[in-house]
């Protein structure tokens, strides 16, 4: 009963708009606190001490560090112009294309999700410069709203991820593995995004047309050199091992700030402080969240709430691919209705004990846990790559949410294609890691 009491306080606290670290932390605190929810001979004295110690302990580690950098490095990339050249380059590359420009914004949010490891930055990023532009040349706001936000879902899932950080921390799983097994997944929702975008602006006649140039790719590319070097850097020095996460997400913030200041000479040394403010608030959020989750999940483990769920799951004498399906359907339901890292840091200590029952590696499931509530940040109420395709475009919520349905609907599809072939998760990783 004391979980059953924990989630519903949860979620009553939510509905009400209580912010969410504070929805996490009241009522399981509350509970602690509660004569009879523990045995008569622990005093309220050493439960508070508990709640102190675990809220330290809760962002006590130096991989959390790279969820600050890496949001600062998204920052001032995003002021320094290097989004605005990884657009220009991708358009040069795709931009002949039926919707050429729609493709160009899902191709410079991957090269930016390799960048950032925030779905939010990525999509104010790109959004910021190429809604107004799309808008331009004849696409409606909401679908050019709506493929910003698409593209800025791969923010997550293309390393470097701040929730893969979040969830190797929690279960100990090599956060570079969770990275590798991340690339491909990644890749096959920007195909995806790319050929639903392609087919609507084809049949509706959205954007110009215009010949291939190879002149015009070679110019972009050498205007945006420096930029596409802070991808191969941060990923290639953590898949190499040659860094750690953390060392390269401040690798990236230091080559950030070079090729800002240095090469593109967009951003000045008076725009930094506001710069580090903006990021690390948003940072500071998270990591409030996760430390007032560490009481939440301490208290579910304490009622053993993961041997429940199993024990549930078994009586339903389901198949390994049957749990996993149900499991998926349940994380797309969370993810419409809570924010990513409070989901993760909620459901993957009992979640991912089940990956026995459900048959997949900890690395697939990791994966598999990421894409999946980041497709709901395409989905209201709280698809956080909408509210901020909403604040760049100005177009209304419901709006956007229709646009955005077929291109949620293609997500799913690849979902279910990385639930069920699991060499598209774990080849890259088995490659680079023998």
């Amino acid at each position: 009963m004391t979980v059953v009491a924990l989630f519903a306080l949860l979620f009553l606290l939510i509905a009400l708009g209580l912010p969410i670290a504070l929805a996490i932390g009241i009522p399981a605190m509350g509970l602690m606190l509660t004569p009879g929810v523990f045995p008569a001979g622990v005093h309220l004295s050493a439960l508070g001490q508990t709640v102190v110690q675990l809220l330290f302990a809760g962002v006590d580690s130096f991989d959390l560090l790279a969820v600050p950098l890496f949001m600062l490095a998204g920052a001032i990339m995003e002021t320094g112009g290097i989004s605005r050249q990884l657009i220009d380059f991708s358009d040069s590359l795709v931009g002949w294309m039926p919707g050429g420009l729609a493709c160009a914004c899902i191709v410079a949010s991957m090269f930016f999700a390799g960048i950032s490891g925030s779905a939010a930055a990525d999509t104010a990023a790109i959004g910021a410069v190429i809604i107004p532009a799309m808008i331009r040349q004849g696409y409606p706001p909401e679908f050019a709203a709506a493929v910003v936000a698409a593209g800025g879902s791969i923010g997550v899932i293309i390393p470097p991820s701040i929730p893969m950080v979040i969830f190797g921390f929690l279960t100990d799983v090599s956060i570079a593995r969770l990275f590798a097994g991340g690339m491909l997944v990644g890749v096959l929702f920007g195909c995806a995004f790319m050929a639903v975008s392609v087919w609507i602006c084809w049949r509706r006649g959205y954007g110009a047309c215009r010949r291939f140039s190879a002149r015009q790719v070679w110019t972009s590319f050498k205007e945006a050199v420096w930029a596409l070097g802070a991808p191969v850097i941060v990923l290639g020095g953590i898949l190499s091992g040659m860094v750690t996460v953390t060392e390269a997400a401040a690798l990236a913030v230091f080559y950030a700030l070079i090729v800002s200041m240095v090469f593109n000479r967009e951003l000045k040394w008076k725009d930094i402080p506001a710069l580090i403010i903006r990021s690390q608030v948003t940072a500071a959020t998270i990591l409030f969240i996760i430390s007032m989750a560490r009481v939440f999940t301490w208290l579910i483990a304490m009622k053993q709430t993961h041997q429940l769920v199993a024990a549930g799951l078994a009586a339903l004498s389901l198949p390994p691919w049957g749990v996993l399906l149900l499991v998926m359907t349940g994380l797309l339901v969370v993810g419409c209705v809570m924010e990513t890292t409070a989901a993760l840091i909620l459901l993957v200590p009992v979640l991912a004990a089940l990956t026995p029952q459900m048959g997949v590696d900890p690395v697939q499931f990791g994966v598999l846990m990421v894409v999946n509530l980041a497709i709901g940040m395409l989905t209201p109420p709280v698809g956080i790559c909408l509210f901020v395709s909403c604040g760049i475009s100005g177009v209304s919520l419901g709006k956007i949410s229709r646009s955005v349905m077929p291109l949620v609907a293609v997500s799913i599809a690849a979902l279910l294609i990385a639930c069920f072939w699991p060499p598209l998760t774990l080849w890259l990783p088995s490659l680079i890691y023998r």
